[in-house]
């Protein structure tokens, strides 16, 4: 994250505004380490023969790494500050290494109990969506200042 993120506020997000698009290249490194980062040690996510003998046409990233892409997607658009809730995904065609997968989303409600922000997320690679579904934040009240800002030294 940038040393000039910002902390989203609550009462400055509104309904159907849009996150900016995130582009993830899919490499084979990505793809094997962060399955064996997150202890799913599933041959279909690092070794290319056996993903191909059991069907698939290369190894395929997993949903852990899916699931972590999408908060990224998310918190990055909302800021440090922001606290997620839940996280509700469900998966599509297989990420595969060599293509992009490109994550949109935008604010489908607001909760003003616990100033709960859900935004809907879809992610797209060559062959389809590979992940729709919703995340839902927690925002402080008002924006606050960018991270790593001067204080007025008071």
């Amino acid at each position: 994250m940038s040393a000039d993120a910002v902390n989203r506020g609550y009462e400055d997000v509104a309904v159907g505004e849009e996150l900016p698009e995130l582009s993830i290249p899919l490499t084979r490194t990505m793809i094997v380490a962060t399955a064996l980062a997150s202890r799913d040690y599933q041959d279909v996510h690092h070794d290319p023969s056996l993903a191909v003998e059991r069907g698939s046409r290369d190894v395929f990233m997993n949903i852990l790494t899916t699931n972590g892409l999408v908060d990224r997607y998310v918190t990055g658009w909302a800021g440090p500050a922001a606290v997620v809730k839940a996280i509700r995904i469900r998966l599509g065609a297989p990420n595969y290494p060599g293509d992009t997968m490109v994550l949109t989303g935008a604010v489908a409600a607001k909760h003003d109990t616990g100033r709960r922000v859900e935004v809907a997320v879809r992610g797209v690679n060559a062959i389809g969506p590979h992940v729709t579904g919703t995340v839902v934040v927690e925002l402080p009240a008002v924006k606050a200042p960018a991270v790593g800002a001067q204080g007025s030294g008071a």
